[in-house]
Formats: C-alpha cells, sequence, structure tokens
C-alpha cells in the first residue's frame, strides 16, 4: 500500500533515489572500515582494531536507518553488493598500506559524504517537500562529522 504522507509521488521518488545512494555510500563505507578493523598492522595495534570496530558499528546503524527511511517513504531499499557498487559515489582503497593512509582513506569518504548530504537537505526539505527526510539526513550528516572528527584527531 502506497503511503498518504503529504508527499507527492514523484518526490518521493527522487527522495528515494537519493537515499539509495547514500545508502550505497554507507555500504561501501562499511565494508571499507570493516576491511581495516580486520587489516590495521601498527604499534597501536588493539586501539585501532577497537576505533574501526566502533565506527564500522555505527555505520551499521546508519545504514539501517537510511533504508528503513526509505521504506517510511514508500521505496525499497537497495540490498546487493553489485547494486550498492553501481550507485555509490566512494571508492574502495588503492593504496592503504598504513594506518594512517587506512584513516585518511576514510576521512575523505566521511567528508564526501558530509558534503553531498549538506547539499540534499536543503533540496529534500524545498524542493521535494520531505521536512521529515531534510531532518533525518541532518542526523546523518551530524553523524559523520563526528566521526571525521575523531579521524582527524588521529592525524593531527
Amino acid at each position: 500500500m502506497k503511503p498518504n504522507i503529504g508527499i507527492a509521488d514523484e518526490h518521493a521518488l527522487e527522495v528515494a533515489k537519493l537515499l539509495n545512494v547514500l545508502l550505497a555510500d554507507e555500504f561501501t563505507l562499511y565494508a571499507k572500515t570493516r576491511n581495516y578493523h580486520w587489516n590495521v598492522t601498527a604499534p597501536n595495534f588493539l586501539e585501532l582494531h577497537k576505533f574501526f570496530e566502533g565506527q564500522y558499528e555505527a555505520l551499521d546503524e546508519i545504514m539501517d536507518s537510511v533504508a528503513e527511511r526509505i521504506r517510511y517513504i514508500g521505496h525499497y531499499a537497495l540490498g546487493s553488493v553489485l547494486s550498492f557498487a553501481k550507485a555509490t559515489r566512494l571508492t574502495e582503497g588503492q593504496d592503504e598500506s598504513t594506518a594512517t593512509k587506512m584513516i585518511a582513506s576514510l576521512l575523505d569518504d566521511h567528508e564526501t559524504i558530509i558534503r553531498q548530504v549538506r547539499n540534499e537537505i536543503n533540496l529534500v526539505g524545498d524542493t521535494y517537500k520531505d521536512l521529515g527526510t531534510a531532518d533525518f539526513l541532518t542526523g546523518v550528516l551530524k553523524d559523520h562529522e563526528k566521526m571525521a572528527w575523531m579521524l582527524r584527531s588521529y592525524l593531527a
């Protein structure tokens, strides 16, 4: 049954498309963070291993929330690795052979998501008249800003 929540069908579709790209980005960043959790080597291995674990757990919660938001507005969330790979704006790591390169790569991805989401908040609220999703995206933005701050602190 189609939701009757005050958002035009064509607007809900555009918001769902936007959210599915965000979901693909979140999944890609989750996979990269999980990879680094498994493969980091450094004198402070245990600290970084646990740090990356906390980050991928937070990303898992964000992914679930994004997928559920897509369902709230009456559309289906992407759910396959292939669909995520086609939709993401992020790339998998190229040369993250050191912990510092891993952290810098993750920071770059978080900052990419932050810039994208910051631009999409007004689009979703003003153009598509979906204030609920605009508010939701503000929360996602804040989550990524916090994770980026933590990553940036390792590089200082």
